[in-house]
């Protein structure tokens, strides 16, 4: 009988050394997460401030979505080979690199205002290179994911990772118009410091960012690549979602500067601006908050219809905004649905990728959803100064009509139960 007592008691002992620590007990997913709630809040007090600098230098708003775009090319020519380099290189390194490059890089900006010499081509370049730096970052970081948490922990590290946007927003967008409304210098020197805090807390991280790889030889790169593009295509459900994504970026890309046109035809301030965004923050983390909970309760297909449907009647609403409060309103809601379907196709795309493949299988994955953000950012700044709001706004809401009439007729979105 004691024998048998023992048993159990040893039992669940190693039960209990198995099962995986909570998120908020996980010391290097905090400091993970940590650090890029502090880097993505800096992002978004100089991605406010971006648009409202270039604005003030030429007033054209498609300057200010050539500006955005390049930010996002990088991605079109560099994702594939950086993400087969992501399954060889160190992707801890690779992260801490980036982050010095991308610290230097935006200490420009506030350099070169202090001293009365920025000019529009600084800005096109630093873009483009916080966009190539962002590549290598952004496939290393979701990459060495699966890593830092268990499988059964996806789910919610995912969710609260699409929160740090949301976050980032809620706490970036408002200091960047205070920021902004004190001088131009001071949003760019925020974000720069935000590079530093992110880098420091990678330093601290103890968790091994991929697993053990076996040595062998070297194949050459686009055997990788192809690798990754084979694996993917053979996968039907998670090549319609890289492809749904991919329309959804194309309609809603340029949100952001619709919204600060908008807001502008209101006489909106900058401070105004980004109270707006500030409120589209604390929508977007409820929404990837709330994510997890109802997938309890519904199907991933359902929730996937709701929430397509929910963004496409919706988006026409901006037209008629006849103030801020009410563009306020409408962005809240189309922000708290963004998220909960994004947290829920990364979670079960996440879960399926193995861990040698991930680097490739992801590159691959955001070459396709990510594609379509540079012709979005400069097609919405391009219709907005041509074409104006109205026109803008109803071509979004076609097309988002046609993505959510797509998904409800995909049979390999119908299959999925979970």
């Amino acid at each position: 009988m004691i024998e048998n007592q023992n048993q159990v008691v040893i039992k669940e002992a190693i039960s209990e050394a198995r099962a995986p620590l909570p998120l908020w007990r996980n010391r290097d997913y905090l400091l993970l997460w940590g650090g890029q709630v502090v880097s993505q809040t800096g992002s978004q007090v100089s991605q406010l401030a971006f648009p409202l600098l270039i604005l003030a230098l030429t007033h054209s708003p498609a300057q200010a979505g050539i500006a955005a775009a390049l930010r996002t090319i990088p991605y079109l020519f560099l994702s594939l080979p950086a993400g087969a380099l992501m399954d060889r290189w160190d992707r801890k390194k690779v992260m801490i690199f980036c982050d010095i490059g991308r610290f230097l890089s935006m200490a420009s900006i506030p350099l070169a205002l202090f001293f009365g010499h920025l000019t529009l081509i600084q800005l096109y370049l630093v873009s483009l290179l916080e966009g190539t730096l962002f590549v290598f970052f952004d496939l290393a970081e979701v990459s060495s994911l699966p890593q830092v948490v268990s499988k059964e922990q996806l789910s919610a590290a995912s969710a609260q990772n699409i929160a740090t946007y949301n976050i980032a927003m809620l706490l970036g967008s408002p200091l960047g118009g205070l920021l902004y409304s004190v001088g131009s210098l001071f949003p760019f020197l925020a974000d720069t410091v935000s590079y530093f805090c992110s880098c420091l807390s990678l330093l601290f991280i103890r968790t091994s960012f991929q697993q053990e790889r076996t040595a062998g030889t070297s194949r050459a790169l686009m055997t990788e690549v192809k690798e990754g593009l084979k694996w993917l295509w053979e996968q039907r459900f998670i090549r319609s979602l890289a492809l749904l994504l991919c329309g959804i970026n194309l309609m809603t890309g340029g949100i952001t500067l619709v919204s600060i046109v908008l807001g502008q035809h209101v006489h909106a301030s900058t401070v105004d601006l980004g109270v707006l965004f500030a409120v589209a923050g604390v929508a977007g983390v409820l929404g990837a908050l709330a994510a997890p909970l109802l997938h309890r309760r519904l199907s991933f297909f359902v929730i996937s219809l709701i929430t397509l449907w929910a963004q496409a009647l919706l988006a026409p609403l901006l037209i008629l905004a006849p103030n801020l409060l009410t563009l306020g309103a409408i962005l809240a809601l189309l922000f708290f649905l963004f998220p909960i379907f994004d947290v829920l196709q990364r979670s079960q795309r996440m879960a399926l990728i193995p861990d040698a493949l991930q680097g490739r299988i992801n590159s691959v994955y955001r070459l396709i959803v990510f594609s379509s953000n540079p012709v979005s950012l400069a097609l919405t700044g391009f219709l907005l100064q041509n074409a104006g709001t109205t026109f803008t706004i109803l071509l979004m809401t076609a097309g988002l009509i046609l993505l959510a009439l797509a998904a409800t007729l995909n049979p390999h979105m119908r299959r999925v139960a979970a």
